[in-house]
């Protein structure tokens, strides 16, 4: 009775150990405490205001915000087609592996082995042995959370990506969406071309008759065909330009665009409106400021690791299996073994400090970093804040200035056809219109470009569309 007493209690000190060891494990963070830092920015939005019942644009779906269903349809198919979104959803799941293979260190391997070999001895005897069982190789013991620490990095990682996937989306979809603005630009700019370069010429022949008759003189002549030139290199450089446009929507959407596509005229695009909201509100949802975030949550982890190299690091070696010279007799014996090395670093000339020393300036360069990136978005939806503001107050200035000219050239024509002004006054009432028709236009559709980089700049587009 007195050796199984002593079989146990030989095996209760490796057990305590061992329950020890997993506890150490499971509780030795060496890793800082991860803690987000202040907000270098102020508490509001130069220009931002709230509207009451609207909700945040990170929470509207860019299908609600675009109401136009041909911009839908291309935002969905770039969504699935281009290749920079695509670029960045596999960096998300590289990422995504990558945590997992370090996830995977948490736990030891186990293989299964199995082997024979023959071989010749003196006087021509042949001998053969048989092996088979599971063994575990170099698994470590996380007592101080060094594969922890790593497996943190790589999760932190993980998130950053996908972070960056999302603000990959932001972008993609508000570009889509200004390209579609553009054309839609380019091709009221072209027709408002069209149809002046149509009243000049009008303007040319009458003006010939007027000289071939003698009542006009050859400066009114040259002046109507200098117009109607000008009106010719706008209406060439509108046309270069729609087809860049279109060019670039292309490359966005990632294939060419429908046969049907056509973009609507600016006046009938409607677009929701999104409030500023608070900073500490905003940028918190940002992807690039969360991506900057969880890098420097890397950046800890990363410490906790070079901490841990300072201390002990055991791994576990084992064996559980059998061996025999008789293949039919494999199975009947069994036999085990295990051992355990402790690695504890005495002399490594300053290498174990440079990599903590590197770490810690890794994470002042991460706090660094996610400062910069709350001030530079701070800044992004600051800019487009006051885009939006002063380009309303334009846009109302520039239709003004074109309700004052169109009525200037209509009270010049009827002076003209009365034969009280002069044909030089018309003329110059054409170009006038025509220059105010474009800047109103054009400042239209800025304003709608605007309220677009309002939308992207307080984090929305990332959501999935409500189907």
């Amino acid at each position: 009775m007195s050796a199984p007493t002593q079989g146990r209690g030989a095996r209760l000190p490796r057990l305590a150990a061992l329950a020890l060891a997993a506890g150490l494990s499971a509780c030795m963070q060496l890793a800082p405490t991860h803690e987000r830092p202040a907000m270098p920015v102020p508490g509001t939005f130069p220009g931002g205001h709230a509207t009451a019942g609207t909700p945040a644009a990170a929470d509207m779906d860019w299908s609600v915000f675009y109401g136009d269903p041909a911009l839908r349809d291309l935002i969905g198919r770039a969504l699935k087609n281009n290749r920079d979104l695509r670029i960045a959803v596999l960096n998300t799941a590289a990422a995504r592996a990558q945590l997992q293979l370090r996830r995977a260190d948490e736990w030891p391997t186990v293989s299964l082995g199995a082997g024979a070999a023959r071989q010749v001895g003196t006087g021509g005897k042949i001998t053969g042995t048989y092996t088979a069982g599971l063994g575990v190789t170099g698994y470590e013991l996380d007592l101080f959370g060094r594969v922890k620490s790593l497996s943190d990095a790589a999760a932190a990682q993980w998130l950053a990506t996908e972070e960056a996937r999302k603000a990959a989306q932001i972008a993609l979809v508000a570009a889509v969406a200004q390209s579609h603005l553009a054309l839609s630009t380019d091709e009221e700019l072209l027709d408002l071309t069209r149809r002046t370069l149509a009243t000049r010429e009008d303007s040319l022949r009458l003006t010939q008759l007027k000289v071939d008759n003698g009542v006009s003189s050859e400066l009114d002549l040259r002046q109507a065909q200098s117009l109607v030139e000008s009106a010719r290199v706008s209406l060439a450089v509108f046309q270069r330009q729609r087809e860049l446009d279109r060019n670039a929507l292309a490359l966005l959407v990632g294939e060419a665009l429908p046969p049907s596509y056509a973009p609507p005229r600016i006046a009938a695009v409607t677009l929701a409106d999104v409030p500023a909201g608070l900073p500490s509100d905003v940028l918190l949802v940002r992807p690039d400021v969360r991506q900057a975030e969880q890098g420097l949550a890397a950046a800890e982890a990363n410490i906790g690791a070079a901490r841990a190299a300072f201390w002990p690091r055991i791994s576990l070696t084992g064996s559980l299996g059998t061996a025999s010279a008789s293949l039919s007799d494999l199975f009947k014996d069994g036999a085990w073994s295990y051992a355990a090395q402790l690695l504890l670093p005495l002399f490594d000339a300053g290498r174990n400090q440079a990599a903590l020393t590197v770490a810690q300036v890794q994470r002042d360069v991460a706090v660094a970093s996610y400062e910069k990136a709350v001030q530079s978005a701070f800044r992004d939806v600051a800019d487009a804040l006051a885009g939006r503001s002063s380009l309303a107050d334009q846009a109302r200035a520039a239709q003004a200035q074109e309700a004052a000219e169109d009525a200037r050239y209509r009270l010049v024509k009827v002076r003209v056809d009365n034969g009280v002004g002069s044909s030089l006054d018309l003329l110059d009432a054409q170009r006038a219109l025509f220059a105010a028709q474009q800047a109103s236009l054009q400042t239209r559709a800025a304003l709608l470009q605007a309220r677009v980089g309002v939308y992207r700049a307080l984090g929305g587009g990332w959501t999935p569309p409500t189907r």
